[in-house]
């Protein structure tokens, strides 16, 4: 993509690109790359620092980046492809399409043995899994607890098994709470690409090539980075410290999450997490969502995904940081219904989420502005960086005004 595709006129995005500097030369990440759309308008696009550090290669913006749960965008997407075409329904029990995710039990409240449940007083929806609203769990980001036990010990993630084994794993774990009643991030999404593949009878890869990447021209969007274009991946850091963001260092881990990830061809065609993309694509992807042009789902898919569908008075709370009020979720993404003190204050409205890397996305549809940030540092998805990069990207819309 070339700076001739900008129309920067009459924004100044100096201070969101002194921001994408300072957080490299703090060392918290090797580089990072952005990009601004004012409604479908391409006002900025920005890269600083290193997608190589070892080996000195700048950052460019035709780099690929693992996207992690940024596929979690894609995948609800082609989800709602087929309820489009009237192919499913939101309300759908799961179990009409993957019968082993029926008869749910939940765990009971304070269980501290995987068997010591309840019946699941209703299904899981699909509705539900779109809105990690499910009960179902990640194995990722709760160590210690009962539910991380069972997740790791049955090997849920792993690569080496596909979607519909996957399935067969998830069968007889318990849920976490009643479906509908609460929010859990979980591997829901990879439970929705396994439908895609049910009710569209296609390989779940070959859907996203024949529905979404090949219609809107995502060239470099995949689960695997061809051996010809493995250069152009950037390296994987992880940082000094997991409970301290803002702690200065970054460690080289392309072996990250297993080794060959991404490089090579792996059974588990992730939903949740297993895209390799660029920062063109992703334009794309986001633009292909906002008014005024060709768009991959109707308008009004699109402001019903954009809409809280968590019981009134839930917010998204993770287990090490605790509940991040004001954050609801619609289908597929963050909703902000109210700002904290590290959002933009005028940021309510925005529809947003992204990747555990440092990828991260988000719409404003109320004030027709859309970003994409790209960084490859491990835990780094919301990460006090990515706002100070959006706070200053909203100032700058605001002073155009």
């Amino acid at each position: 993509m070339s700076a001739a595709a900008l129309d920067a006129r009459p924004f100044d995005f100096s201070s969101a690109h002194a921001a994408m500097r300072q957080a490299v030369d703090a060392d918290l990440l090797a580089g990072v790359s952005s990009a601004v759309l004012h409604g479908r308008d391409l006002v900025d696009l920005h890269c600083v620092g290193m997608a190589d550090r070892e080996a000195g290669t700048p950052l460019a913006p035709d780099h690929l980046f693992r996207i992690f749960s940024n596929t979690k965008l894609v995948t609800s997407c082609a989800v709602m492809l087929l309820w489009e075409e009237g192919r499913i329904d939101l309300d759908d029990p799961i179990e009409q399409y993957i019968p082993q995710l029926g008869a749910r039990r939940v765990l009971r409240p304070g269980a501290t043995s995987i068997d010591d449940t309840e019946p699941a007083r209703g299904p899981i929806t699909i509705r539900h899994l779109l809105s990690h609203s499910s009960g179902l769990s990640y194995g990722l980001l709760d160590p210690g607890t009962t539910m991380y036990a069972a997740y790791t010990g049955r090997k849920v993630l792993a690569p080496t098994s596909t979607l519909a084994d996957m399935m067969d794993t998830l069968a007889d774990l318990p849920l976490s709470f009643h479906p509908g009643t609460a929010w859990e991030y979980s591997v829901a999404t990879d439970v929705l690409s396994r439908l895609v593949e049910v009710a569209s009878g296609q390989r779940f890869d070959e859907f996203l090539q024949a529905r979404i990447f090949g219609p809107l021209g995502m060239k470099d969007t995949g689960f695997v980075v061809p051996e010809d274009q493995q250069h152009r991946l950037v390296a994987y850091y992880a940082g000094a410290s997991l409970t301290d963001p803002m702690k200065p260092g970054l460690t080289r881990t392309d072996d990250s999450p297993w080794p060959g990830a991404y490089r090579k061809p792996v059974p588990r065609l992730s939903g949740g997490g297993g895209l390799v993309s660029s920062l063109p694509d992703m334009i794309t992807l986001i633009r292909s969502l906002i008014p005024g042009g060709p768009m991959l789902l109707q308008p009004e898919t699109i402001e019903l995904m954009m809409s809280n569908q968590l019981p009134e008075g839930t917010f998204i709370r993770f287990p090490t940081v605790g509940e991040a009020k004001g954050k609801a979720f619609g289908l597929g993404g963050a909703v902000t219904l109210g700002t904290s003190s590290i959002d933009p204050p005028d940021s309510v409205g925005e529809f947003q989420w992204g990747g555990i890397a440092g990828t991260h996305w988000w719409i404003n549809p109320r004030r027709g502005l859309a970003g994409i940030v790209m960084a490859q540092r491990q835990m780094a998805f919301w990460h006090p960086f990515s706002f100070a990069i959006k706070r200053e990207v909203y100032g700058a819309a605001s002073s155009a005004r």
